[in-house]
């Protein structure tokens, strides 16, 4: 059963949910760069994270499920959110350049139809970054938040998932080393910056991002590896681990 959307306004209301807001919030920022002209779709309950788009963007609309409820979004201007059944989005196809899912594949009765609404909504040249609580994280591991509901992933699992819906995994990258517990939200940003170097696999929150795939899918063994996204808030890393590179930069539709 999903979370109520009044239970994840309150938990983003608090010390730490603002903490968990802020650390996200960095990676896309990170990760989308300037969205100016784009338009924005925000799917579970991703609306702490895309306000700051809202300027920039030529449109940012939040998809709320049916089964978690909808909450009047913005606070000023039109109404921007609607309720709207998982399966069945009322967009257009091709529509969105941007996607960014958070609280909805962890606790849906169909990960993959769900992420197969994602693909057809996207548009050829977008992309969508669907945020899930990881496995091996304390927050996966707590009741405390809403990120302890529902199915965690590990990185394979989701990358499989998104496969599976033909969603082509491009990036990856971790998020929210703070321990859930809220006296310690003053003390996140120093739990990022420092867990992403001495124990990068506790992170609370796994973000991955994909494209849409428009052409035949090659054979399993030749399936390019997912590269590692750079960590928000820390200078680029050396090329030593191989296999870590910047995100290419935002690319508009034509």
């Amino acid at each position: 059963m999903r979370r109520d959307v009044l239970e994840l306004r309150q938990f983003y209301a608090s010390d730490l949910g603002s903490a968990a807001r802020a650390m996200v919030a960095r990676k896309l920022t990170e990760a989308w760069g300037d969205t100016h002209g784009l338009d924005i779709l925000a799917m579970g309950y991703a609306t702490p994270f895309v306000a700051p788009f809202r300027d920039r963007a030529r449109r940012v609309i939040a998809a709320m499920p049916a089964q978690q409820g909808v909450e009047v979004w913005p606070s000023d201007g039109p109404i921007l959110s609607t309720l709207t059944p998982e399966d069945s989005l009322p967009f257009q196809n091709a529509l969105f350049d941007r996607i960014l899912m958070v609280h909805g594949l962890e606790e849906s009765a169909d990960p993959v139809g769900l992420l197969r609404e994602v693909w057809r909504v996207l548009a050829p040249s977008g992309r969508a970054i669907i945020t899930v609580a990881s496995r091996n994280g304390l927050w996966a591991n707590t009741e405390r938040t809403p990120f302890g509901h529902g199915r965690p992933y590990t990185r394979s699992q989701l990358a499989e998932l998104m496969r599976e819906a033909e969603l082509e995994p491009s990036g990856w990258t971790r998020a929210l080393y703070v321990p859930p517990v809220g006296w310690m939200a003053r003390w996140a940003e120093g739990f990022e910056q420092a867990g992403s170097r001495i124990w990068p696999g506790f992170a609370g929150l796994l973000l991955m991002e994909c494209t849409k795939q428009t052409f035949a899918v090659k054979p399993r063994g030749s399936r390019a590896p997912v590269r590692a996204l750079r960590p928000a808030l820390l200078p680029a890393p050396a090329r030593s681990a191989g296999h870590r590179r910047d995100l290419a930069p935002p690319c508009n539709r034509s």
